[in-house]
C-alpha cells in the first residue's frame, strides 16, 4: 500500500513509529527503545535510521521530547493561545544524514503560570480532528509521568496546567519509607477507592495532610502490604482532580475528555466518578492522528493523499 508519510512520537523513554497510507491509516508500526534520554551509540542519526528502515523516502514529521533543549535539535516552544494550524505553520525542518526531511512540531508554553507541553499538543490536535465537537469549547485530561488538564477555546489551546502525579507515585513507592520493603503489589479496587476518597475528604489541607496513611493504615492492619501501590495511587489522582477542581482547571459536574494508556484511562475514569466528573474517552491513536493533520496543514503529503 501506498505509504503518503511517515509519523514519529519521539519520547523521553521510546520512540514509535509510524508508516501510514494516503488516508491517515496506520499500515505499519514499530516501538523502539531509543527515547531520547536512552539513544544508540550512533546518537540521534542511529535511531532515526533505525525507525525508518525499509520504509519509502517521504517526508518524516516528529512531535514529542526529539524538539526539546535534550533533542535532536530545540523546537522553540509556542505560547498559548494556540492554534493547530499555528502548530503547522512552525514545524522545524531538519536535514538528517540519509538525506531524509524531518519536521519537528513545537511545544506548547503557557505563559501565565509559566507551564510548558512536548508531544501532548500533538495528541490534542488528533482529538480535535476527531472530535470536531470539542473544537469550540473543551476540557482534556493527558494522564500520565507528568499529567496535563488542557482548556480548548474556538480551536485554540488557551491553558494548560501539569500535576506531576505518574512520577510522584513512583518516587513514593519506589524511593520512600511509604513502599520500602513491601511484597510485589496486587490490584485491589477498593483501596484504590478507599485513597480516592482520602484525597476527596482532605479538603483545603491537601494531600500532604493523608499521605502518611498510606504507611500507618498499613502499620494498623487495615490496609494489607499488597495494596498500598493501589491505594497510594488513588490517594495521588484524587489529590490530582481535588487540586483541578479547588485551582478552577475544570468545574463541578464537568465532562471533560481523555487521552492517554488505556489502563490508566480507566483507573482515572474511576476515580473521577467520587468527584461527580465524566471522563469521555479518546478513539484510536491520537498522536498518529495528531501528526497526519498537522502534515496536511503544513502541505507536507504528496497531492493524492487525503486528509
Amino acid at each position: 500500500m501506498t505509504t503518503a508519510l511517515i509519523a514519529l512520537d519521539w519520547g523521553s523513554t521510546q520512540l514509535r513509529a509510524y508508516r501510514l497510507g494516503v488516508r491517515g491509516e496506520v499500515l505499519e508500526a514499530r516501538a523502539l527503545p531509543w527515547g531520547v534520554a536512552h539513544l544508540p551509540d550512533t546518537g540521534f542519526e542511529g535511531a532515526f535510521a533505525e525507525a525508518v528502515d525499509g520504509w519509502p523516502p517521504t517526508p518524516v514529521i516528529a512531535c514529542g521530547m526529539v524538539g526539546s533543549r535534550n533533542g535532536w535539535r530545540e523546537a522553540p516552544y509556542l505560547d498559548v493561545p494556540a492554534s493547530t494550524d499555528a502548530l503547522a505553520a512552525s514545524l522545524l525542518r531538519l536535514s538528517t544524514a540519509q538525506g531524509r526531511q524531518l519536521y519537528i512540531v513545537p511545544g506548547l508554553r503557557d505563559p501565565a503560570r509559566p507551564d510548558v507541553m512536548r508531544g501532548e499538543e500533538t495528541q490534542i490536535a488528533g482529538l480535535l480532528a476527531r472530535e470536531p465537537g470539542a473544537v469550540r469549547e473543551s476540557d482534556i485530561i493527558l494522564p500520565g509521568t507528568h499529567s496535563k488538564w488542557v482548556r480548548v477555546r474556538h480551536g485554540k489551546v488557551a491553558r494548560l496546567a501539569t500535576a506531576m502525579t505518574g512520577e510522584l507515585f513512583h518516587l513514593l513507592y519506589q524511593h520512600s519509607v511509604l513502599g520500602a520493603s513491601l511484597p510485589a503489589p496486587t490490584t485491589d479496587e477498593q483501596a484504590f477507592r478507599q485513597g480516592v476518597l482520602t484525597a476527596r475528604e482532605s479538603g483545603a489541607a491537601g494531600v500532604l495532610s493523608r499521605i502518611f496513611l498510606a504507611r500507618t493504615l498499613m502499620l494498623d492492619g487495615e490496609l494489607a502490604p499488597t495494596s498500598v501501590a493501589d491505594y497510594l495511587s488513588g490517594l495521588l489522582i484524587g489529590e490530582e482532580f481535588r487540586a483541578a477542581l479547588a485551582a478552577g482547571w475544570t468545574k463541578p459536574q464537568a465532562t471533560l475528555h481523555i487521552v492517554g494508556d488505556e489502563a490508566l484511562v480507566t483507573r482515572y475514569q474511576r476515580a473521577a466518578e467520587t468527584f461527580d466528573l465524566h471522563l469521555l474517552k479518546a478513539a484510536g491513536d491520537t498522536a498518529a492522528a495528531g501528526l497526519w493533520h498537522l502534515a496536511c496543514l503544513a502541505s507536507l503529503l504528496p497531492s493524492h493523499a487525503m486528509t
